[in-house]
């Protein structure tokens, strides 16, 4: 089983609870919620990150950053989109100098 395997069982996952009941999924309960849940729950996790890096906790680290992709992933679920479409836009820019990348997305060249 592939790394990516789970990424694609995830996005179905939660496609599918898209149409579940708030009161029985997190996910739908988070969906119900719109971007405003959604993105409180990124900013949560994405602090949590930051102090698991800081304290230099390594497992507190990974699942910290586990959650934070999760929650991630909720929100492109959320927009229509995937891990595909942000992997795409990572091989887009691979082998491409990331002065080089922040220069054109300044200039609105991709």
């Amino acid at each position: 089983m592939s790394d990516a395997d789970i990424l694609q069982r995830l996005t179905k996952t939660l496609e599918k609870r898209k149409g579940a009941s708030p009161e029985g999924s997190y996910v739908a309960k988070l969906y119900a919620g719109g971007p405003e849940a959604i993105l409180g729950k990124i900013d949560e996790e994405a602090t949590e990150v930051l102090l698991a890096a800081k304290d230099g906790d390594k497992l507190q680290l990974v699942k910290e950053t586990a959650d934070l992709w999760f929650h991630c992933l909720v929100m492109l679920s959320y927009y229509e989109l995937s891990a595909r479409d942000v992997l795409q836009e990572l091989r887009r820019r691979e082998g491409i100098s990331g002065l080089v990348e922040k220069a054109r997305r300044k200039k609105g060249k991709f």
